[in-house]
């Protein structure tokens, strides 16, 4: 059976998502990587046979998605161009991560497509809405469309909906508690979350950022540089967990047991979604990072909040129950000729 595997390369989440999956995939088929998008910090750590530049958002550093250098950035002529020249249909299936290229590619020629994302979950009629955004549900629908969709959220919201994928170097760590506070907030410049974090001297703050590229030191701040090693050993061994409202950060924060408070991206529905269900299972929110904050975020602090999930292994039931009839269709015919 041919696989091709087509992941959305804008934040870490999808990236980490992958490495869980492909290689179980790869002991279903034959499979093919393709990447577009190219807003994230990770190194996938396979081969990619297309790297492609998709639709991607940009970052704004002030909390939110800079939409017009996002704008400047979608070359549609090239998004269509990409669209035409993918080879499609030479695979028997393909699994989409929220993957614009392949997506559109799969419809206009008639290719199977399982579409595989925390999007589809937060498009389920039975998950936490944020306010009225039809606009910004339509761009989550027909971004990266699929006819068959399932998706992951913080809890089952409904039958099409599992719970998340946490990495094995997360279920395999050792859990301490050393006092600290990870922090990992990508759309804030690193010098306003200090701003911040430094009138709150009474515990240690490590913050991962793409700005630096080595350690650095301030009082009780230590910046560190994006790097799953660290992130992970800083994670596992921390108090708590300050970060976006985005998906598997504040999965894994649950699954470890660990305070959380997640700030969502302005001007992302996703997100404002996110921290909404996460506020309704007990999770501290903010609406942004400043000043004023600080109050909540020290009460945050001196909490003792906790959290229970049950967040079981089920990467390969999942993906042998989605892959099943198609091999039927391809793989059963050619052993019984």
């Amino acid at each position: 059976m041919k696989i091709l595997y087509a992941l959305q390369g804008t934040g870490n989440g999808h990236i980490t998502r992958a490495k869980e999956i492909i290689p179980i995939l790869q002991e279903k088929g034959e499979v093919d990587i393709l990447v577009s998008g190219n807003e994230n910090n990770l190194n996938l750590g396979f081969t990619i046979t297309y790297q492609l530049k998709g639709l991607n958002f940009t970052f704004g550093k002030k909390g939110g998605i800079d939409f017009w250098e996002s704008y400047k950035k979608m070359k549609i002529s090239r998004f269509y161009k990409e669209i035409k020249n993918l080879p499609v249909q030479k695979y028997d299936i393909i699994i989409n991560d929220f993957e614009p290229v392949s997506a559109w590619a799969a419809r206009i020629k008639n290719v199977n497509i399982i579409s595989l994302s925390h999007q589809n979950a937060v498009l389920d009629v039975a998950s936490p809405k944020y306010g009225k955004y039809k606009f910004e549900r339509l761009i989550l629908k027909y971004y990266a469309p699929s006819n068959t969709r399932f998706g992951f959220h913080f809890k089952p919201y409904s039958s099409a909906t599992f719970t998340p994928i946490i990495r094995k170097k997360i279920r395999t760590s050792k859990i301490r508690n050393k006092g600290h506070f990870t922090v990992y907030l990508p759309s804030y410049k690193t010098d306003k979350i200090i701003k911040v974090l430094n009138q709150i001297p009474i515990v240690k703050w490590h913050i991962f950022t793409k700005e630096v590229t080595s350690l650095v030191f301030k009082k009780n701040i230590t910046i560190y540089p994006i790097n799953e090693f660290d992130f992970i050993k800083s994670m596992t061994s921390a108090a708590g967990v300050l970060c976006g409202a985005g998906f598997e950060t504040p999965s894994e924060a649950l699954f470890l047991k660990k305070k959380l408070m997640v700030i969502p991206m302005k001007n992302q529905y996703e997100q404002q979604c996110n921290a909404l269900a996460l506020k309704e299972m007990g999770v501290a929110t903010l609406k942004k990072l400043n000043k004023k904050r600080i109050l909540k975020i020290a009460k945050w602090i001196q909490s003792n909040q906790t959290i229970e999930v049950d967040y079981p292994d089920t990467t390969e039931d999942i993906l042998e129950a989605l892959l099943l009839p198609y091999y039927k269709e391809t793989i059963l015919p050619t052993i019984l000729s």
